[in-house]
């Protein structure tokens, strides 16, 4: 196992880091509101962020979104490469490959999920999709969201459909969501309906934003350690405080955790090897360690922490959306203990 990146893969991340540091800043943050920032998004895709995914893979994706949750930057980079370019390259028939492709690669499509699969969306015998989603992230940008519908079954829909409504919703974190409603539309289905598209979508998604989650936790604890660093309180900075240090190490080994259990689930991935349960790991290290480490963050700033205007606040919203979305500590674990369970079975037999 080594999760050492290579040089295009470190060169990503290090693009990655320029761009969202010079343009996520708190001033754009502030302007964007709930919505996405339309200009950086642009200049990610000029760079030629989103169409290196295909070359970097998995791991390289984790990297860079690491570095958009430590100023976390609102564009659909997540939800492009995860929904769209990461499924369609590899479960996309090659028509779809040639059709959908260069437009997730360029920008000019924009790409979310409708996961996971919780039986909102049903198939009527004509073949039309029926039913909602109470809410999908970035949707209000999305020109291609892929559903999951009950059966586990993965349909291409575009928003601009006539029987596509997408209805604005705010969520904890400010990324343009809304709520999916399908009322017979004739869905494209991805690839020709291989077993397994929609488990490896799944486990895909939840790496990548597991890395978003360290990436986030990362930055929070920056932001804590710089305000107790020179913060002072009785003449002594705040950092002294033997509980302040204690706190603050905690959340670094969480950050870590975080960190460490995404690298390994999408070194796997990049390698063809089994990571359901090591994507379930990350999810739950995410889920659950990421909860504190943002709190962490918040308290350690104290009574500049509860400024809702504070950039560590965002930190704070965007690290308790990722804490619910693909599934919350308690069920991801219970996700994992059944299909340990079951994988412990099937070897004794």
């Amino acid at each position: 196992m080594d999760f050492t990146p290579s040089e295009e893969q470190t060169a990503a991340q290090g693009l990655a880091a320029r761009i969202f540091g010079d343009l996520s800043t708190h001033e754009r943050l502030t302007a964007a509101g709930t919505g996405t920032d339309a200009e950086l998004w642009k200049e990610l895709c000029a760079a030629g962020l989103p169409a290196a995914v295909e070359d970097v893979g998995l791991l390289g994706l984790v990297l860079v979104l690491e570095e958009q949750g430590r100023t976390t930057a609102q564009v659909p980079l997540a939800a492009t490469c995860v929904y769209g370019l990461l499924a369609v390259a590899p479960h996309g028939t090659p028509e779809q490959r040639e059709r959908l492709l260069p437009g997730l690669r360029d920008g000019t499509a924009v790409a979310t999920g409708a996961f996971p699969a919780r039986g909102g969306v049903h198939i009527a015998e004509d073949g039309a999709l029926y039913g909602s989603v109470p809410w999908v992230p970035w949707l209000r940008d999305a020109t291609h969201v892929l559903v999951a519908d009950a059966e586990r079954g993965l349909w291409i829909v575009r928003t601009g459909e006539p029987d596509v409504t997408a209805v604005p919703v705010e969520t904890t974190a400010p990324w343009s969501a809304g709520r999916l409603v399908l009322d017979g539309v004739r869905g494209e289905r991805l690839g020709n309906g291989q077993p397994g598209a929609y488990a490896d979508v799944l486990a895909t998604a939840r790496t990548a934003f597991a890395g978003l989650q360290a990436g986030v936790c990362a930055g929070s604890l920056a932001r804590a350690v710089h305000h107790t660093v020179t913060r002072e309180q009785f003449g002594r900075p705040l950092s002294t405080n033997q509980g302040v240090l204690l706190r603050a190490a905690d959340a670094h080994m969480d950050t870590e955790a975080i960190r460490v259990t995404a690298y390994e689930a999408a070194w796997r991935h990049d390698e063809q090897r089994a990571c359901e349960a090591q994507a379930l790991t990350a999810a739950w290290w995410a889920s659950e360690a990421g909860k504190r480490v943002v709190h962490a963050g918040q308290h350690l700033h104290g009574g500049t922490g509860a400024d809702l205007d504070h950039p560590v606040h965002r930190h704070f919203l965007w690290g308790r959306q990722l804490d619910a979305y693909l599934g919350c500590g308690g069920e991801v674990l219970e996700e994992l203990g059944l299909l340990l369970a079951h994988s412990s079975q099937e070897g004794a037999s």
